[in-house]
């Protein structure tokens, strides 16, 4: 199959931080907004970045949190450029659907994203590496230049132990908000949110999903067909900083 750009990537911003009391996204972990974390991490690793948020208001924000944060850096030079200090294009949506959770920003995203794949993060995972990038991609690649393509829809990382099997994938040990998957399976996620069904993972049941392992180890780096698990450590309440 012919090697396609695919590097997309979708941002969860959109969500109520009920259980943090503020929005996530902008709070800050070693002097630097989480977003700022994510974003970093993407750099020389995809080509475009869509930032999903629920309204209008949001997005002023965060446009106005980017640009503080590189102008105190005295990286960012041209107001209108964020391509000054990130290598990719930066795109703000406001979700399509609000309060559906995590799903509906995960449809608005695909819907967005101008390549056949996209790989989804939360904002406030701020332990995302550029390793685990690359190596979500390199996968993605391979399967679309192999035998293994048979319509992939998706390649979901997993916790597993040493013993587990593909074939025992279980999907409450899956982390689908850390996930690539195609452009075209937003029309799956339409038809569950007119049911009023918000799981992510029920998706994720309804696809042909490709499941990876997540390394346990010390290891920050993607090796050995397994990612770590420190790139999906997430923020949820203040005690966690």
């Amino acid at each position: 199959m012919k090697e396609k750009n695919i590097r997309s990537a979708v941002i969860l911003c959109g969500g109520m931080s009920r259980r943090m009391g503020e929005d996530k996204g902008s709070m800050e972990i070693d002097k630097k907004p989480m977003i700022i974390h994510v974003l970093q991490a993407l750099t020389s690793q995809i080509d475009e970045a869509i930032i999903i948020l629920n309204d209008i208001k949001r997005i002023a924000k965060y446009k106005s949190l980017i640009q503080e944060y590189l102008d105190a850096d005295n990286n960012y030079i041209d107001n209108n450029n964020h391509n000054n200090y990130f290598d990719f294009d930066i795109v703000f949506v406001e979700d399509e659907i609000k309060n559906k959770g995590p799903l509906s920003g995960i449809m608005t995203g695909l819907k967005t994203i101008s390549n056949d794949y996209g790989l989804v993060l939360p904002c406030d995972t701020p332990y995302i590496n550029s390793d685990f990038v690359n190596y979500m991609f390199n996968t993605l690649n391979d399967l679309l230049k192999s035998d293994v393509d048979s319509g992939i829809d998706g390649i979901v990382p997993y916790h597993t132990s040493e013993d587990d099997s593909l074939e025992e994938v279980n999907l409450n040990d899956t982390e689908p908000l850390h996930s690539i998957y195609e452009k075209k399976s937003f029309s799956i996620i339409e038809d569950l949110l007119k049911s009023d069904e918000k799981r992510v993972k029920s998706f994720i049941s309804m696809i042909n999903a490709y499941f990876i392992p997540i390394n346990n180890g010390s290891d920050n780096k993607a090796s050995n067909n397994k990612i770590n698990e420190i790139n999906f450590k997430n923020i949820n309440y203040k005690d966690d900083f």
